[in-house]
């Protein structure tokens, strides 16, 4: 095993690893909020389904390194989503106390996601065709 292989483990692990925990949530307590954002931009409510895709099915795959690199793209259009929808007035400003970047939650998940795209998933992975 080489270590470049190891480090893209602990980037697919870390990224998709975090994501899940803000889409578990969503399965248990359902996306009405989504579903008011989407029809509040103008989207037809149906778009709202996707935040399960780019927040549980995309990561999964991404841990297990399967259509790692579509998948990490999903990732990253849904915190551009995510953001356009719902935080889009913070982008350029401070969080509460002005010590870091208001958005960069959702900045590490994107860029992260485009990292892991860029990257491909490794050696360390179940998938081995050029998606991953």
């Amino acid at each position: 095993m080489r270590l470049d292989d190891l480090g893209k483990l602990i980037l697919r692990l870390t990224v998709a690893g975090l994501l899940l925990f803000h889409g578990i949530p969503k399965i248990e307590q359902g996306i009405g909020f989504v579903h008011q954002m989407v029809e509040a931009s103008g989207l037809p409510p149906f778009v709202a389904y996707g935040v399960y895709v780019g927040e549980i099915v995309a990561p999964v795959l991404v841990i297990a390194g399967f259509f790692t690199r579509p998948a990490a793209l999903i990732i990253a259009m849904d915190m551009a989503g995510a953001v356009y929808m719902a935080r889009r007035d913070d982008v350029f400003s401070l969080g509460q106390g002005g010590m870091s970047w208001a958005i960069e939650v959702e900045a590490f998940f994107f860029f992260g996601a485009l990292a892991v795209a860029c990257l491909g998933a490794g050696r360390i992975a179940l998938g081995k065709g050029r998606w991953d």
